[in-house]
């Protein structure tokens, strides 16, 4: 049955909801603008879950989600045409992968418009022995033979992928495991008795070919998303980086004249704990200037911040506080022109999204959905195309999770 309020458009200005703002804690309303409800994937017999977005850079949307039964994971996806999804594609399947409610599949597309994706699949019979496979394919429909896209051959982590097109090339980084000799994930508070998770890079061709490998940082929060962009002085990835006294603020590594740069800050939060906590951050970049969104949980307080740069991301301006005082985390960012991003986080049973300039203004926040908090909820992703905002998210409500697509103009 078709709920018809799900494709209604929310009337503009229609209040929602109250929330405290940070700003002198003076009360703001919770504005739905116009998100529309655009499309449900559903099955009578298996979860459609981790959903992913992304706009290629030929500026097509496509959607990718893991329909997943107790017997087999299917990896598929759809490409938006006009105004609607096509049909959809599998891209591979199997028995035998590792999935994760954080650690979700993504795909890509090289600059002559040949795709690539990423998933998790088990190397051996440890609960965190799984292995990065990298499928290509030049029409959509027919996909390589899936290989593994690190050489270290150990039985050990990897994972939490960011894809992007580095010129003709793709430049794919990772959180990899071969030095913690196949230890267990630090978020269970069993740290310190193994080697460190590590942050690495590699450039692979149209053909999957890797041109080149590098370690980016040898010691790294062992399950957050790992999050890279293009600049106009080519690429940078930033992660939860993990210093000696358990201080996991964000890293940043920037390529700079033929060279990886040595990690450096986005800015201290000084968050100290002795855990992962499963919450990585996202970045966008137009041109020279890059916008980051993370979660921290430094001192006991969980903010989302927002901090941008003018200078292809060699320093960070003063972030800005986004979220309302009971935030989750869990975000996303598009910048959306010149000094203006919008970014997208979870809160109190809310997925949210308001913009953000480089000034420190922030737009009114706007509720995309409602969300449940626990980990089956995923991530919300969010992908621009054109004057567009997509969203996609893991409806977990029913006996069978669900991917839902929204909408809205910027």
């Amino acid at each position: 049955m078709i709920n018809k309020s799900n494709n209604q458009i929310i009337a503009l200005g229609f209040l929602v909801g109250t929330a405290l703002f940070s700003c002198g804690q003076k009360k703001q309303e919770t504005i739905a603008h116009p998100v529309v409800n655009f499309k449900d994937i559903s099955s009578e017999n298996a979860n459609i879950e981790e959903p992913y977005l992304f706009t290629s850079p030929q500026g097509e949307t496509y959607l990718s989600w893991i329909e997943k039964s107790d017997s087999i994971n299917i990896f598929k996806f759809s490409k938006l045409e006009g105004e609607t999804f096509s049909s959809e594609s599998t891209i591979a399947q199997g028995s035998d992968w590792f999935v994760n409610w954080a650690d979700y599949p993504q795909m890509s597309a090289f600059a002559d418009g040949t795709l690539i994706a990423a998933f998790l699949q088990k190397s051996g019979e440890g609960t965190f022995a799984y292995d990065v496979r990298i499928s290509i394919s030049k029409d959509g429909k027919h996909w390589s033979e899936p290989f593994v896209l690190h050489d270290d051959k150990t039985q050990t982590e990897h994972g939490f992928v960011s894809i992007i097109p580095w010129g003709e090339n793709m430049l794919v980084s990772w959180l990899d495991g071969r030095n913690t000799g196949g230890g267990s994930h630090d978020h269970s508070h069993d740290h310190g008795h193994h080697g460190q998770m590590t942050v690495r890079a590699a450039v692979l061709d149209i053909e999957g070919k890797k041109i080149e490998e590098w370690e980016l940082d040898d010691r790294v929060c062992d399950c957050c998303q790992t999050t890279s962009a293009m600049t106009e002085e080519g690429p940078l990835v930033i992660f939860r980086d993990r210093s000696e006294t358990e201080i996991r603020d964000l890293g940043i590594a920037k390529f700079e004249n033929g060279n990886w740069k040595e990690t450096a800050p986005i800015y201290m939060d000084l968050w100290e704990i002795a855990a992962c906590p499963v919450n990585g951050p996202r970045v966008s970049a137009i041109g020279n200037q890059v916008a980051v969104a993370w979660y921290t949980g430094a001192k006991d307080n969980p903010e989302v911040k927002v901090s941008f740069s003018d200078d292809n991301g060699k320093s960070f301006e003063t972030p800005t506080k986004i979220d309302l005082g009971q935030t989750l985390g869990r975000v996303d960012i598009e910048m959306i022109g010149q000094d203006k991003a919008m970014v997208c986080w979870m809160e109190e049973g809310k997925i949210l999204v308001r913009s953000v300039s480089s000034s420190g203004k922030l737009g009114n926040p706007i509720q995309v959905a409602t969300s449940s908090d626990k980990r089956s909820s995923g991530f919300p992703q969010m992908t621009k195309n054109g004057n567009t905002l997509w969203f996609a998210w893991t409806d977990d409500s029913g006996s069978l999770k669900k991917v839902k697509v929204a909408k809205m103009s910027i």
